[in-house]
């Protein structure tokens, strides 16, 4: 069996390893003893600079992903304008 920061879920052959064993950024070993400093739910760092990192890194995602929706957008409207001239009968 491995480490007892592993879960066993009935066979040896499916060993996964527990999502606190190493810091989300940087992958390095999370002790026992010390703080474990997390982020969304349940991902974690070893330190904060690790988690501030990957905040800046989600905001900076998160903003493309505005610029680039809100440009998309735009375009989509002003391509998909259609005007249609004539009568239009109602009865």
């Amino acid at each position: 069996m491995k480490s007892g920061a592993a879960y066993y879920s009935g066979c040896e052959e499916q060993y996964q390893p527990h999502f606190l064993d190493a810091c989300f950024l940087c992958q390095r070993p999370l002790a026992h003893n010390t703080d474990i400093f997390m982020y969304r739910g349940n991902t974690p760092f070893c330190s904060q600079e690790c988690r501030d990192e990957q905040i800046e890194m989600d905001e900076a995602n998160e903003r493309k992903w505005k610029k680039l929706s809100s440009s998309k957008t735009k375009t989509e409207t002003d391509t998909n304008k259609a005007v249609r001239t004539g009568t239009v009968a109602v009865s």
